[in-house]
């Protein structure tokens, strides 16, 4: 949780504001970078109060943005200011119809079974070396998880050993996206995928914990691998197997 320290004249609003959105069960941590970042500039430039002026410089720092985080940040903004309007009738309220349209979002790519039978082959084929004595596996164990389950990448790269129940075959999904947790139930033919690859883990007598983060990263010291280290092992598959979207591009672990 971020513990931002506001310093502006509206300091204490702000603080109180973001009490209120925790002690409601948020972790609210992006909305108070972001009203972290107008409270910098209210106190830098020394604005005695956020009015059309302070509002409009603070946007054109945000001008480098994509238009949907933009206008997503601008939110920000906004609810903070209604909030503050209950008790200051008088306060200034930006008006969402002058904020940036959101981005159009990316259009899926469907994969389908014959492809997924192509990636996985080619995961299978991965040669592994010292630093990444698990690569084929791991990868393999990936691409099927976020294939037959539908997880976020984040949730699938926050996986730890103790969150896979065999006996119940479900897979403890933790803290998510929107700060719930989740039980997910899985085919058999997967706890057998997840099975498989803990037992190679085992005859590699790598390091092995209820804590240790499923997706194991040899590299980083065992810790969990990163998005971008995801990426690494599975867009290389991507090109070799010539899987590509309607506009030529390689598809996202997203989809």
């Amino acid at each position: 949780m971020i513990n931002q320290a506001f310093s502006s004249n509206l300091a204490t609003a702000l603080q109180r504001y973001v009490g209120m959105k925790r002690a409601l069960g948020r972790q609210f941590d992006s909305a108070t970078q972001v009203l972290g970042s107008l409270d910098s500039l209210l106190a830098k430039d020394r604005y005695p109060d956020l009015d059309a002026t302070a509002f409009n410089a603070w946007c054109k720092t945000q001008a480098h943005l994509a238009s949907g985080v933009r206008r997503v940040r601008m939110l920000e903004v906004h609810a903070f200011c209604l909030y503050r309007r209950r008790t200051e009738p008088d306060c200034f309220v930006p008006d969402p119809q002058t904020f940036p349209a959101y981005h159009q979002r990316i259009r899926p790519y469907i994969f389908t079974e014959s492809e997924i039978i192509r990636l996985l082959n080619a995961a299978s084929r991965l040669n592994s070396n010292p630093s990444t004595p698990l690569r084929p596996e791991l990868t393999r164990l990936a691409i099927v998880l976020l294939f037959t389950t539908g997880i976020r990448r984040g949730e699938l790269l926050n996986l730890t050993e103790r969150d896979y129940d065999r006996q119940d075959a479900t897979l403890h999904i933790r803290a998510t996206k929107f700060y719930k947790s989740r039980l997910l139930p899985i085919h058999e033919g997967i706890a057998n995928e997840i099975g498989t690859y803990l037992s190679v883990r085992t005859k590699l007598k790598l390091p092995s914990s209820p804590t240790m983060p499923l997706i194991w990263n040899a590299i980083r010291g065992g810790r969990a691998y990163t998005g971008t280290g995801l990426s690494y092992c599975i867009k290389p598959l991507l090109q070799q197997c010539g899987i590509k979207t309607a506009n030529g591009l390689t598809p996202r672990i997203h989809d």
